[in-house]
């Protein structure tokens, strides 16, 4: 009998009195009688816990459950997403190589790029990766990893998978993918031959706002060698805690998604068609431009989608921001609540990041639309616009 992947898989019951669900090993050691088994242990693709900086029977449980979600082969769960985003980078590249990456990725994915790599002697180039010729024209003879968000967390550009995995293996060149906007729910990349999928488990595998952490999925063999080095080097550790505050955030991952996709496309309506609406960017509308690649590659709409104002007055659109009363402003995403993050936060601000940084335009607002009642975000929007 196959096992249910969210609510059985990995949960040996027997071994801890049948409990319902599988307890928190808070240790950091492991205790062994004799050399024997402590050898066995320190084996990396070994059952047997040995150290929680590598092996924790808790942690173990959550990455079972979503590398099966991804259907890869092995993961490795870190302590945030951005965690994972590093280690899955650095676990590929060297002093010398060639990173293409998507334009306007994550913050920190940004950050990463332009202000670590570059220590490291390693050169990135950013492209909107819409099309395949994109990256034909990227590659160089020192390219070795093709960074993907599809759709990217900002202004949604998707990339054909595919198409990109078949080029990336015809020049040996490893693909990775951000795959937070989707869920393992809604995309499974490796489906489509991308070799490492990375979550920010904070977001929808966490689904309450209540923990950090992050997932790397890929095959056995790229997994065992950031064990080997950057994952344990790092110390880059989820706590126990966490991993199973995500076992159970798992249980209502399929309910929440089936939510969201039922309530955000109807607010997403509604917006588009208010006059004061400029424009509304969502993969899943009627008018995006890369329909096929939506139909494609995602399953289901997910909650995440962004607006420009008509207004350009900081004034009005600040104003807007701050009466909305239902939707919170936060930098994160994937949980119960429904929240904003309004371009306009970044602009004038101290840090010298975003004031060196290019951004989108100040009318410019990100939304991720939650698990409360549709018509009562619905009013709160009506209320905050006029």
């Amino acid at each position: 009998m196959i096992p249910d992947i969210i609510n059985e898989l990995g949960e040996n019951r027997e071994s801890y009195f049948n409990a319902g669900s599988p307890p928190i090993f808070s240790t950091s050691n492991f205790l062994f009688d004799k050399v024997k088994d402590m050898r066995e242990a320190m084996v990396t693709s070994n059952e047997k816990p040995f150290y929680t900086r590598g092996h924790n029977p808790t942690t173990r449980i959550l990455e079972k459950k979503i590398a099966a979600l991804e259907n890869t082969e092995s993961a490795i769960a870190v302590s945030s997403g951005m965690g994972a985003v590093a280690i899955g980078m650095l676990s590929q590249l060297k002093s010398g190589d060639h990173l293409i990456c998507i334009k306007k990725p994550y913050t920190g994915t940004d950050k990463l790029t332009n202000k670590i790599l570059p220590k490291f002697n390693i050169e990135t180039t950013f492209i909107e990766g819409k099309t395949i010729d994109e990256f034909k024209n990227a590659i160089k003879s020192n390219t070795k990893l093709i960074y993907l968000e599809s759709p990217n967390s900002w202004t949604y550009e998707m990339q054909d998978l595919k198409k990109i995995s078949d080029l990336a293996k015809e020049k040996n060149i490893i693909t990775a993918i951000d795959n937070s906007y989707a869920s393992p729910i809604n995309c499974n990349p490796s489906d489509w031959g991308i070799d490492i999928i990375i979550h920010s488990a904070t977001k929808y595998i966490g689904g309450h706002s209540n923990a950090m952490g992050g997932i790397i999925c890929s095959s056995k063999k790229i997994i065992d060698q950031m064990y080997e080095c950057e994952y344990t080097l790092l110390g880059n550790v989820m706590s126990p805690f966490n991993s199973w505050i995500f076992i159970n955030g798992l249980r209502t991952l399929k309910v929440r998604m089936k939510q969201i996709s039922k309530s955000t496309p109807k607010i997403v309506k509604f917006l588009k068609n208010h006059p004061k609406i400029k424009k509304v960017i969502y993969p899943h509308s009627k008018n995006f431009d890369q329909k096929n690649l939506v139909k494609k590659y995602l399953k289901n709409p997910c909650g995440q989608f962004s607006i420009q104002l008509k207004s350009q007055s900081k004034k009005e659109i600040e104003s807007f921001c701050d009466k909305l009363h239902h939707f919170k402003m936060a930098c994160s995403w994937g949980g119960y609540e429904s929240l904003i993050f309004p371009e306009i936060a970044r602009y004038n601000s101290s840090s010298k990041y975003y004031n060196d940084t290019e951004f989108l335009p100040i009318n410019y607002i990100r939304f991720y639309i939650g698990l409360e009642d549709k018509k009562m975000l619905i009013d709160d929007l009506k209320k905050a616009l006029n």
